[in-house]
């Protein structure tokens, strides 16, 4: 090997370790990127009226950037009424599950784990251990009227109940047998469509409660001829149901006495509209409180199935308890929701208890009796009595 050759091997050699060490010190000076860490999503079924509390807490959530164990967590919703959920969470086309669902009552949880445990072999929605069903919020289901209507209603009848709903929808010569104005021609009632609202259904059994002096309805019930005539007629005075749709109270602050006198509706729809419909109509509406009462619990439900990873559930629970945090709490107060955290009272702030206290709101309702939840048969069986004798499906 000539001297030539020696020394080009040298420089060659001496220039890729400075590159080397050149590299090395990089490297050492600024450690490679380590790749993201996978975020645990959280899909979030969520029934209808306590959709803008959850989108808004989910928004703060993610905002604020939570994570578990370094893997940071995002929550997404989807609104989607209780009976539309169990439908489709028993027709197979919850695809993929979500990881969570909250629906408007217990009872529809109940539902579907027995529908879906009989062919999975076990349970998909438990009852106990720490990712059992838990209340997020609670509302109650209660009369709203206009204060003109309830007071000629008052003064007839003494009460306001289904049996005194009924027999005002019935009065042949409408608000004049009834000693109103006959401007107002015949009592319109307000019940949500069921298809496309719980409130529907609970309202039909509620007036099966109070028809019957109960509060447990069974199938013979609700297929007894002597009732159905009653609900028949009582369904009678509905102006729409095609109109009433998923947001029946909205619709009622929106058009008027057009769309009816009253109804029985959740409670916190009630009291965030009663401003609206105050300054629209400038006939303010009352809430009269049943005494068969039916509450709705809202729990939020983790699914159990293989479909999510232990991550995700657990990730489920931190937005849980995110939303039971007492600051998120008290905008579900602000919204008309009672909180489920017991620390937090309904009636600081600007508490629409308060503030609709002299038009019926109570932020400590009377002892009354709860209505039991339908089970699965009376729940058909009133369903398919209506698409039989009110739509004619």
């Amino acid at each position: 090997m000539n001297r030539t050759r020696i020394v080009f091997i040298l420089f060659v050699s001496l220039a890729v370790l400075a590159v080397g060490t050149s590299l090395l010190v990089q490297r050492l000076g600024n450690p490679l990127p380590q790749p993201a860490a996978t975020t645990l999503e959280v899909r979030l079924v969520v029934a209808l009226p306590i959709e803008p509390w959850v989108s808004q807490a989910a928004e703060q959530f993610n905002a604020e950037k939570h994570d578990l164990e370094g893997k940071p967590i995002h929550v997404s919703i989807t609104p989607m009424d209780g009976l539309t959920a169990m439908g489709r969470w028993e027709r197979g086309e919850m695809d993929p599950p979500p990881t969570a669902w909250i629906p408007d009552s217990r009872y529809l949880v109940e539902l579907v784990n027995a529908a879906l445990k009989e062919g999975r072999g076990r349970d998909v929605f438990l009852t106990d251990g720490k990712y059992r069903a838990r209340p997020v919020v609670v509302s109650l289901f209660s009369w709203g009227i206009y204060q003109s209507r309830s007071e000629v209603l008052k003064a007839k009848y003494g009460e306001i109940n289904w049996r005194t709903i009924h027999d005002a929808a019935t009065a042949k010569g409408g608000w004049r047998d009834l000693g109103g104005n006959p401007d107002w021609g015949y009592f319109k009632l307000v019940v949500p469509n069921p298809h496309k609202n719980v409130g529907g259904l609970a309202a039909m059994v509620a007036a099966g409660g109070e028809y019957f002096g109960k509060t447990n309805l069974t199938v013979a019930d609700v297929t007894d001829p002597q009732f159905q005539a009653w609900l028949r007629e009582l369904m009678g005075a509905v102006t729409d149901f095609s109109s009433l749709g998923s947001y029946s109270v909205e619709n009622l602050a929106l058009f008027g006495y057009s769309m009816g006198d009253g109804g029985q509706l959740l409670e916190s729809d009630l009291l965030v509209n009663m401003q609206g419909i105050q300054t629209r109509w400038q006939d303010p509406l009352v809430i009269v409180y049943p005494q068969y009462l039916t509450w709705f619990d809202f729990p939020f439900t983790v699914w159990m199935g293989p479909e999510t990873s232990a991550e995700e559930k657990n990730a489920a629970l931190a937005f849980e308890k995110y939303l039971l945090s007492p600051e998120i709490q008290k905008r579900a107060v602000a919204l008309g929701l009672r909180p489920a955290n017991p620390e937090v009272p309904v009636t600081e702030g600007d508490s629409l208890f308060v503030r609709w206290q002299k038009q019926g709101a109570l932020a400590v309702v009377p002892r009354t009796q709860a209505m039991r939840s339908p089970d699965r048969d009376v729940l058909l069986a009133l369903l398919r009595w209506f698409d039989l004798n009110v739509t004619g499906g």
